[in-house]
């Protein structure tokens, strides 16, 4: 995903949070009539782009159900020529529209005061709402990607030559995970009701102790044994690795680990991006199970595989140090985490 494309895609995620929070300050305020305004507009672009999500998806599944038919022969030949399938194309618009209707149905009051029940939310919170209902953007990624197929993603990317270097990845990667930061801001009320002291304060993005950095250190490094050893033990017993798995990673992740400042990358934006989002926001609010269910999701790169539960776990582990210290202590974990690997990799170690 390139700069631009990022910032186009995420830029409405954060106008409908930033609009939930204004409307839950006209709330605290008093100003009921202005609150309600603000709340269905934040809905009503939300269901926007979901209906946006649906449209295109019932137009892939159409046409991949029509390059399947004897008028859709061209359509086929033109599919084929890309690397791709009639039944795949079909796939990923189901993977687009079917999830689209979930997160339009959380946004319903009903599923509100559902999720309320069993989550840290407040059915009549707008902010609440609107978190809820885009995680399903999550399995929106992860269905269209599994739709699509990893071998047919890998051969789209290797066609159209998008493999790239670090130098074209790195800024990208960093653009991606600098908006995941501003979106988790904006989500706990930046701009809207909170300070940017209030909303470090809120996401656990605090000034951590030496013994916090320590740990956050020490914990990232000791999982990388765990992470290798957990590998080889499946590997031993005839598992082994998802080879589509590996050549798609290769292809979006590789050139970051052949330097130094890719393997930075790596590590610094990731921790990042996804801890600001995932146990800073997300995590108060959905509890360690779900947050970290959705962190693992996100990687629709690993598809459903062994990679998917070893970031299931990783996440876990990040998720208990947000809960016992601060999402300070999870970053420095998770980019320790990160940088090792990479340079164990780039070093040919394993």
């Amino acid at each position: 995903m390139d700069i631009l494309t990022t910032v186009l895609f995420l830029l409405p995620v954060g106008m409908v949070l930033w609009l939930a929070n204004l409307a839950f300050r006209k709330r605290i305020e008093g100003q009921t009539s202005t609150e309600r305004t603000l709340k269905w507009v934040s809905y009503g672009l939300l269901a926007a782009l979901y209906a946006a999500l649906i449209f295109g998806g019932l137009v892939l599944q159409g046409l991949g159900l029509l390059a399947q038919s004897p008028l859709g022969q061209n359509l086929a030949e033109t599919l084929q020529a890309a690397g791709l399938s009639a039944d795949a194309l079909a796939r990923a618009g189901i993977g687009l529209w079917a999830p689209s209707l979930l997160g339009i149905f959380l946004l319903a009051r009903p599923a509100r005061r559902l999720a309320a029940k069993y989550l840290r939310l407040d059915a009549d919170n707008p902010v609440h709402g609107v978190a809820l209902s885009l995680s399903a953007l999550v399995l929106v990624n992860l269905l269209a990607t599994l739709g699509l197929g990893l071998k047919n993603l890998s051969a789209i990317l290797e066609q159209q030559g998008t493999q790239g270097s670090s130098a074209t990845l790195a800024p990208a990667f960093w653009a991606q995970n600098i908006s995941f930061a501003l979106i988790a801001l904006v989500g706990v009320g930046w701009r809207a009701r909170r300070t940017i002291k209030g909303s470090l304060n809120r996401l656990g993005i605090v000034r951590p102790t030496l013994w916090q950095v320590g740990l956050g250190l020490a914990v990232g490094l000791l999982l990388v044994p765990l992470v290798l050893g957990l590998e080889l033990l499946v590997s031993k017993v005839g598992l082994g690795a998802d080879p589509d798995v590996e050549r798609l990673t290769e292809q979006l992740v590789g050139p970051l680990l052949m330097s130094a400042p890719g393997i930075l990358t790596l590590g610094l934006a990731a921790a990042l991006g996804e801890e600001s989002i995932f146990r800073g926001a997300l995590l108060p609010r959905f509890g360690l199970v779900l947050s970290t269910v959705l962190f693992a999701l996100l990687h629709s790169q690993y598809g459903v595989s062994f990679s998917t539960l070893i970031v299931l776990l990783v996440g876990l582990i990040l998720g208990v140090l947000r809960q016992r210290y601060n999402t300070t202590t999870s970053m420095v974990t998770h980019a320790t985490y990160n940088m090792a690997l990479g340079l164990i990799s780039y070093l040919g170690l394993f």
